[in-house]
């Protein structure tokens, strides 16, 4: 069957927000006087703040979460951009007739800041943030929801991602996935848990749906 849904991770997959990440990360560290390799600090990217810095000190951890938002949000428009073609990519996708929606471990009010600010808030049908859910990613709950909210069937929908959370949440799904070769983890992280499908340029996804 043809693919007439599909999800998207947003940061790292979409839009650019490498750098922001990882200087929000190095930013909180710092202030609470801890001290992480670069290969450490981009594993951190991807999973749930709470879910990072509660395992790196339980106490700190609400801490440490505002500290980084607060860094992450007074900074945020400085580096963020879309990647090549992505926004290019989304309008053939939606003049076709694809049903597009984000699902993100980002809290919803960043979440859309990001998208307005790259212009592709315009191009989604639905927006599943960390807020929406219980249960984030690699949990199948997020993926889910999006496909209620736009009455999507498993069979036709194809989650996107840059990380292997985003890869097994789709398979927990039980719906296509496709990672980016222009993942920060590097594209033979990715390959290890099979997505369907690997991306090297956003375009790639056209093919995919048959154009």
């Amino acid at each position: 069957m043809t693919i007439q849904t599909i999800l998207f991770d947003l940061d790292g997959t979409l839009i650019d927000t490498n750098k922001l990440i990882n200087e929000s990360f190095y930013h909180t560290f710092k202030q609470f006087g801890l001290e992480f390799t670069h290969d450490e600090v981009i594993s951190f990217n991807g999973p749930p703040l709470r879910d990072t810095f509660e395992k790196i000190d339980l106490d700190k951890a609400e801490a440490m979460i505002t500290t980084y938002r607060e860094h992450n949000l007074e900074h945020h428009d400085d580096y963020v951009k879309a990647f090549p073609n992505v926004k290019e990519t989304l309008k053939e996708l939606k003049n076709r007739g694809i049903q597009l929606g984000i699902v993100t471990t980002k809290m919803r009010g960043t979440a859309i800041r990001g998208m307005k600010l790259t212009g592709i808030y315009e191009y989604f049908d639905t927006i599943i943030a960390l807020d929406d859910i219980s249960n984030p990613k690699p949990h199948p709950e997020p993926v889910l929801r999006a496909m209620k909210n736009i009455h999507a069937n498993p069979e036709t929908t194809l989650m996107v991602g840059d990380n292997h959370h985003d890869i097994e949440s789709g398979q927990n799904a039980e719906v296509k996935t496709a990672g980016v070769a222009w993942s920060l983890k590097g594209e033979d992280v990715l390959q290890k848990y099979k997505p369907t499908y690997m991306l090297h340029d956003m375009k790639d996804l056209l093919e995919i749906i048959g154009v």
